[in-house]
C-alpha cells in the first residue's frame, strides 16, 4: 500500500514534496538568433507552469519546476559541474522573441539558449560566453515546442542557478490547431469545479459508442456523454473502459478536488491498462498535460507491449505477457517479483547494501520499512541509493545500473516531459506526473488503444 500523508488523501497522487515543488512554472521569453521589436512579442509567460527538467538538482529543495512557478522564493539549482541544463516544454510549437532569465548569485557566464521540437535535436538561438548574472532579458527569434538554458561554463565555484526562467512568444502568429487534444472552444463552462472531457483517442479501434468513463456511479459512453462536470470529491477516481463497460480493456486516473483547485495524476503504480494522458486548463492561462507520449498513442497496443520487452532487461520482460493484452502490471503487483517468485530477491541485497532489509515487493511498493521514506525508497528504485543523498534528485543518474525498476524508466521514458508515477513515491524530485492548480477551467483526458 502507498502511505498517505496527512496532507494528501488517496493512494498515489500523494507527493513526497509541497505541492509547489511539483508544478512547472517557467519565465522565458520568445526568439532566438535576431533581435525581435517589444511591439511584437506578448506580455504573458508561455512556459509558466510548463513541465520542466534539468540534467540535475544540487538537491530536492531546488527542483526545476521552481525556476518556473512564479515564486521569486524559490529557485532551481543545479549540481556543481559543466554542462549543465534546464528545460521546459512549451507544449506546443511556439514563435519565441524573448527570454527572461533571473540568476541567483551562481550563474553562467558561458551559456547558450536552445530550441527543440523534439527535445533531442537542439538550435541555439542565444550564444554568451560573458554572462553578468542578475536578471538578464534576452531578445531572441526561433521557434521550436522545446527551450532550455544550456550552459558550458560557471561563474563561480557552485553550479548554475535561477530563480525563474521566463518565454515570450510573438503575437503575431496563431500555433497551429492541436490535432490531438481538439478544439476546447467549444467545452462548456463548469457550474462545479471544473469541466472534464473525454477525448477518444484510439486511432479508430473503437467509436465513441464504445469508449467508456465511470465515475460516482454514472457510466457513459461518449457518444452519449463526453462532458463530466466534475464536484468537489476527495480520493477520486475515474475510470475508462473499452468496447464495453465492464470490459477488461480499463484504465483510471486519480484525483482530490477542492473547492477551487484540481490535484490529480495519472498513473502507472499498479500497471498500465490503457494509454491515458490528461491537460489541465485553468482561467489564469495555466495549460500543462502529462501521461503517455503522443508516440505511444499512436503506435498499435500490440506494438506498446512489444516496445517494453524490447526495452525492459529480461527479469522485466514477463510483465508484458503475463496478462497480456489487457495489461501490463507493475513489478509488485507480479507473481514474479512476490516472494517465491523468480525475481523475488532482485532488490533485496540492494536495498540491503543501502541499510534497509525490505523485499523486492516492499521496495517496487514502497512498503514495510520504506511505508514513510519516500527518499530511501525512490533512490532504491533509481538505483542511485550508493550515492551521496545530494544526488538522489538528479534524473541524469536514474536507472544507469542494476537493480533498478525498469518497468518505471519505461514509462518515464515515454511520457510527456518524462513525468509518470511508475511507483508510490515517484514523485520524489518531482518526477510524477502530478498536476496542481487553483481556478481550474477544463480537464481533457485522452483515452488510447
Amino acid at each position: 500500500m502507498h502511505p498517505v500523508p496527512a496532507h494528501w488523501s488517496f493512494r498515489r497522487a500523494c507527493p513526497a514534496t509541497a505541492f509547489a515543488g511539483l508544478l512547472v512554472a517557467a519565465l522565458i521569453v520568445p526568439g532566438p538568433a535576431g533581435p525581435a521589436t517589444a511591439a511584437t512579442c506578448g506580455s504573458s509567460d508561455a512556459a509558466l507552469n510548463r513541465p520542466a527538467t534539468a540534467s540535475s538538482t544540487e538537491n530536492a529543495s531546488f527542483p526545476a519546476s521552481a525556476a518556473v512557478d512564479a515564486n521569486s522564493g524559490t529557485r532551481w539549482s543545479s549540481a556543481f559541474n559543466d554542462p549543465q541544463w534546464l528545460q521546459v516544454d512549451l507544449g506546443t510549437t511556439q514563435d519565441i522573441c524573448q527570454v527572461d532569465l533571473n540568476w541567483e548569485t551562481a550563474y553562467g557566464k558561458a551559456f547558450q539558449i536552445q530550441v527543440s521540437d523534439n527535445a533531442t535535436s537542439w538550435t541555439p538561438i542565444y550564444s554568451t560566453t560573458t554572462g553578468t548574472g542578475g536578471n538578464q532579458t534576452l531578445n531572441v527569434t526561433g521557434t521550436g515546442r522545446y527551450i532550455r538554458m544550456y550552459g558550458t561554463t560557471r561563474a563561480t565555484q557552485w553550479g548554475y542557478s535561477l530563480w525563474s526562467f521566463g518565454v515570450h512568444t510573438t503575437g503575431t502568429t496563431t500555433p497551429p490547431a492541436d490535432e490531438f487534444w481538439g478544439d476546447t472552444s467549444t467545452i462548456p463552462p463548469a457550474q462545479n469545479v471544473l469541466m472534464v472531457k473525454v477525448l477518444n483517442r484510439t486511432n479508430g479501434k473503437y467509436p465513441d459508442s464504445q469508449v467508456y468513463w465511470r465515475f460516482n456511479g454514472q457510466t457513459h459512453s461518449i457518444a452519449e456523454q463526453p462532458y463530466l462536470d466534475m464536484p468537489v470529491n476527495s480520493a477520486g477516481r475515474m475510470y475508462f473502459f473499452l468496447g464495453s463497460p465492464d470490459s477488461r480493456y480499463q484504465d483510471f486516473i486519480e484525483f482530490t478536488i477542492g473547492a477551487d483547485v484540481f490535484n490529480g495524476n495519472t498513473t502507472r503504480v499498479d500497471g498500465f491498462g490503457l494509454k491515458l494522458a490528461m491537460r489541465l486548463h485553468a482561467h489564469d492561462g495555466y495549460d500543462v498535460s502529462v501521461g503517455e507520449d503522443q508516440a505511444i498513442f499512436q503506435e498499435e497496443r500490440s506494438a506498446t507491449f512489444q516496445r517494453f520487452i524490447d526495452e525492459m532487461p529480461p527479469e522485466f520482460d514477463s510483465l508484458a505477457t503475463v496478462e497480456a493484452p489487457y495489461r501490463i502490471p507493475a513489478p509488485g503487483n507480479a507473481p514474479v517479483f512476490q516472494p517465491g517468485g523468480a525475481q523475488a530477491d532482485y532488490f533485496t541485497s540492494y536495498a540491503a547494501s543501502a541499510g534497509v532489509s525490505a523485499t523486492t515487493a516492499q521496495v517496487t511498493g514502497c512498503a514495510g520499512p520504506l511505508a514513510n521514506d519516500a527518499a530511501k525508497c525512490s533512490a532504491i528504485n533509481r538505483h542511485v541509493a550508493q550515492l551521496p543523498q545530494s544526488q538522489w534528485s538528479d534524473p541524469s543518474l536514474f536507472y544507469q545500473a542494476a537493480p533498478a525498476n525498469y518497468y518505471a524508466e519505461f514509462w518515464h521514458d515515454h511520457a510527456i516531459g518524462h513525468l509518470a508515477y511508475g511507483f508510490p513515491y515517484d514523485d520524489y524530485a518531482g518526477q510524477s506526473s502530478f498536476i496542481s492548480h487553483g481556478d481550474p477551467q477544463y480537464l481533457l483526458v485522452a483515452v488510447g488503444w
